[in-house]
């Protein structure tokens, strides 16, 4: 150990001839819970001669349990003697664990004494019923003075010494302000004689009369940052339960990660708004001095944690560094015309908040000065309104001035130095939040542009954290929240696909599908951890609560998850009625029903804008030609300002089937027979063959074309007679088709001889649509069309020589399942 003969002042923080070869670690209380635990504090500690200075904090809940303790004496529940023998055991129980028998007597003894003397205090309190701030924090201190006792005895060759010998403080109890030039004098004169390591107190200190103060919840961080910068320490060690700072708070955001680097005034802003990594006084000293800080996991002493310093990365390409919340907070907003063009207003309130000791967190003024908003905690909502309502008195009974109040918010900050002049940060961020339905209250950002904090409501800070969280870092995966209607073909086909491809999706496309919310025509399940893909219908049967389409609404609308998607697979109008819903309450809606997109053209036009004006998706692309990307091409070609002139299409892939397949063996009903049985139709074929389907198709084609049709628009021909969709039920429709199958045939054979087919064509020109029956020859595109495929031919202001021809399977609940599956994923792709 040596001396570097160098001092300076910087912030208010002395720093003293630099001692070397020092490092200070310290460890908090989830790091010394357990006898277990203090083992591994052991093993870090002793792992290199450097770990010279050693700061504790008090067993992992020791302080809360002192608080109680506290509190119940001084209001005469009795309820501290309970607490004080729980305090005990957890001692006594660690040091008979750790410490040798013939060794156990001392300890033992000083542990008694300690113990007894917080007895007699607690007594004291429960005599007088009260309470004072300076009685409370001599209490506190036998948390931390019990802890580093016992840690001293476990660590080779430690001395225990005593950080009110050492930390000097004015006597503002409970959070005492230091005194740096008497603290560092201490510090240099104590640790200069150290032969071989120290374990100290964290979070108390004492005045210069030698009464106990402490530093605020979560002091021992600051206790160490002051030892650090006081010896000029080659680095400051912060032992915690996490693997260093991470990009966001792990327990809301389950794919945050740790952070490698980061900057002092990274780290102090985080920590200012609710990082509970680090106390965020403890960035002063070490920074002033400029030591370099590390953030270590003590049950992970291998994983490399975070290095905070004053280097800024200026080549990384990621400009926000970390995520952080300020769960409760009170939003109180002074406004009205009183405030416009009056000099002396935010003097006056934050004057009068100052005099009463509220903290303000946040602050945000418009321009037009007709209000002025800021943020508090709770509990100082009170205080506060009493304090305004007595400085704003006279305004307040004039009416120019009111004061307004909102509770159950939050404020969430992203941070980052390489945020500065870099453009769209702050459109990343309120995108991010306005499409997944979360409105921000308040912003505030300064001209440092370290931060940009906003104000949401309580019920929307998970789901708000981690959208953000998946605007900014690339790590991980998306998640994308499904609410299924409908595991008929279709339906089962889609979670079929999902499950197989999950691995393939989280691997190669870093996305996760989960299904939270399942519905058929008699029942319905929601559950907010995912329903298991695997065993969709069991679940159902033995879980699900039965049908009611607005409950299923509102539970996706509680669970407020991010990228919520409604996804229907359903033929019903019922579920296709609640779309709207689900768009107001922030959910996309992916669809192959084609009720809803081919009902009113008002509706029509309202859906669209409904999703369009909240930032949400309501995509539809298997309403024709079930996996073929006919609606996407119409609308590229749209967006570059081509035209459709006109279409001819073949849409059905049920018609396409069944006169692809009459012939002299197959009948007309027995092909409509094979193409139920296969899939290719509705349940009740009288949809595909009444020409509805088709119809439906045709009018959404139109209206993505940029025609507004309506349904009386389009020209109907059906190929069978009225009377057999007439029909009572399906036997009846299939005994109504047999009698005309000798009909068909000899027609059939009188086409056939002249080289032509069956083709049931949908055609749109010039703003007309109509459907129907064509005999089409060799050289018409629609000739060869096989099995159940459609075929799309678009005439446009550039295609208008040759059609653009768009082909393949148009029907079927494998294609069909796979474009409502391409739908799902691109709502999180865009």
């Amino acid at each position: 150990m040596f001396f570097n003969r160098h001092s300076e002042r910087s912030d208010g923080v002395y720093r003293i001839d630099k001692i070397e070869g020092m490092k200070v670690l310290k460890f908090g209380g989830s790091s010394v819970v357990s006898a277990e635990n203090i083992l591994k504090v052991k093993a870090i500690v002793e792992a290199s001669p450097e770990n010279r200075i050693v700061v504790v904090s008090a067993l992992g809940g020791v302080t809360d349990m002192l608080v109680q303790a506290c509190t119940s004496a001084a209001n005469g529940t009795g309820e501290h003697a309970k607490i004080l023998s729980e305090v005990e055991q957890c001692h006594l129980s660690v040091a008979k664990t750790l410490i040798k028998p013939q060794n156990q007597g001392h300890v033992l003894s000083e542990l008694k004494v300690l113990l007894n003397e917080l007895e007699d205090y607690l007594q004291s309190i429960a005599r007088l019923k009260e309470l004072t701030p300076k009685l409370q924090d001599y209490v506190l201190s036998f948390g931390e003075r019990m802890s580093s006792f016992l840690l001293s005895e476990v660590i080779d060759g430690a001395v225990l010494m005593d950080s009110r010998h050492l930390i000097k403080t004015d006597a503002s109890y409970s959070n005492a302000k230091v005194d740096f030039d008497k603290t560092n004098a201490l510090c240099k004169a104590a640790f200069a004689k150290l032969a071989n390591r120290a374990v100290l107190p964290g979070f108390i200190a004492s005045t210069v009369d030698g009464d106990t103060t402490t530093l605020g919840r979560g002091g021992s961080d600051y206790t160490a940052a002051i030892y650090a910068a006081a010896i000029g320490a080659s680095s400051l060690e912060i032992w915690t339960d996490v693997d260093g700072f991470l990009t966001a708070d792990p327990r809301k955001v389950e794919k945050a990660y740790p952070i490698k680097h980061m900057s002092y005034l990274e780290v102090f802003e985080l920590s200012h708004f609710g990082a509970k990594v680090i106390y965020p006084p403890t960035v002063h000293p070490v920074l002033a001095a400029k030591i370099p800080m590390w953030v270590k996991n003590t049950f992970n002493p291998s994983a490399a944690g975070t290095l905070v310093d004053a280097e800024v990365d200026m080549t990384s390409k990621q400009p926000v560094k970390g995520i952080s919340s300020v769960d409760d907070i009170a939003l109180l907003t002074l406004q009205g015309v009183g405030l416009t063009g009056v000099s002396g207003i935010s003097k006056r309130l934050f004057g009068a908040l100052g005099e009463g000791k509220v903290s303000v967190v946040l602050i945000s003024q418009a321009s037009s000065e007709q209000s002025i908003t800021f943020a508090i905690i709770p509990q100082s909502v009170s205080a506060a309104r009493q304090l305004i309502n007595e400085e704003f008195s006279a305004e307040m009974e004039l009416g120019t001035i009111e004061l307004k109040v909102e509770e159950s918010a939050s404020i969430i900050a992203i941070v980052g130095e390489n945020m500065k002049r870099m453009p769209g940060i702050s459109g990343k961020l309120f995108n991010a939040l306005g499409k997944n339905g979360i409105n921000v209250v308040a912003i505030a950002q300064g001209s440092s542009e370290l931060n940009i904090s906003t104000v949401i409501k309580k019920v929307d800070l998970r789901k708000a954290l981690n959208v953000i969280h998946e605007a900014f870092f690339l790590s991980g995966y998306k998640e994308i929240h499904l609410f299924l209607a409908g595991i008929g073909l279709v339906g089962s086909n889609l979670l079929q696909q999902i499950h197989s491809q999950k691995e393939n999706l989280l691997k190669e496309h870093r996305l996760k599908i989960n299904l939270i919310g399942i519905m058929n025509s008699k029942k319905m399940l929601v559950n907010t951890n995912g329903i298991p893909l695997d065993n969709v219908k069991g679940e159902l049967e033995v879980k699900g609560a039965s049908l009611n389409a607005a409950e299923f609404t509102r539970r996706a609308s509680e669970a407020n998850l991010r990228n919520s998607v409604f996804v229907d697979c359903s033929a019903s109008a019922d579920v296709a009625a609640m779309y709207e819903d689900m768009l107001k309450e922030f959910v996309s809606v992916v669809t192959a029903n084609k009720i809803a997109c081919s009902s009113e053209y008002s509706r029509y036009q309202n859906l669209q804008e409904l999703s369009r004006s909240r930032g949400l998706k309501f995509l539809y692309e298997t309403n024709v030609g079930a996996g073929l990307p006919v609606l996407k091409t119409i609308d590229d070609l749209l967006l570059s300002g081509d035209k459709i002139v006109k279409l001819e299409a073949v849409l059905s892939g049920t018609l396409n089937f069944i006169f692809n397949t009459i012939s002299e063996e197959v009948s007309m009903s027995k092909a409509i027979k094979l193409a139920k049985e296969k899939g290719y139709s509705e349940p009740d074929p009288r949809i595909d063959l009444s020409g509805i389907d088709v119809l439906r198709k045709i009018l959404i084609l139109g209206r993505e074309s940029g025609y507004p049709l309506e349904r009386e628009d389009v020209v109907v021909a059906t190929f069978l007679p009225v009377s057999c969709f007439e029909t009572p039920d399906i036997d009846s429709f299939f005994a109504a088709v047999e009698k005309l199958d000798a009909d068909f045939e000899q027609r059939r054979k009188a086409l056939y001889a002249q080289g032509k087919r069956w083709r049931f064509v949908a055609s749109l020109e010039n703003g007309k649509a109509g459907i129907g029956l064509q005999e089409v020859d060799a050289s018409h595109p629609f000739f060869n069309l096989q099995g159940s495929d459609n075929i799309i031919t678009l005439y446009t202001e550039r295609y208008n020589a040759l059609p653009m021809v768009i082909k393949g399977a148009g029907a079927g609940a494998a294609v069909t399942a796979s474009g409502v599956f391409a739908d799902i994923v691109s709502v999180v792709n865009l």
